[in-house]
């Protein structure tokens, strides 16, 4: 299915915006994508271990693209996650 025009509010534009940019900075030679702080990882873990709990829940299956969007880092795998959780639900 897909998006009409009116699913792209201003927020999900914003999102998918912050996702883009994270995703390329990642692959930015010193963009920080590839190497990650013990805090970076915690983070990770976290908002994969959300990601499945929160999918089980609403059945929002294409949220899963966010867990290898996290090899890319945080910032471009927190803003696609919530890209795609503030989709309309029908």
């Amino acid at each position: 299915m897909s998006p009409r025009r009116s699913d792209l509010t201003p927020l999900r534009l914003a999102w998918l915006a912050l996702a883009l940019g994270g995703g390329v900075l990642a692959l930015v030679p010193g963009g920080g994508g590839a190497t990650a702080t013990p805090a970076d990882l915690v983070a990770r873990a976290t908002l994969a271990l959300w990601c499945l709990a929160e999918t089980s829940v609403r059945r929002n299956w294409p949220a899963l693209v966010t867990l290898p969007a996290l090899a890319l880092g945080m910032g471009c795998a927190l803003p696609l996650y919530l890209f795609i959780r503030s989709r309309r639900i029908a």
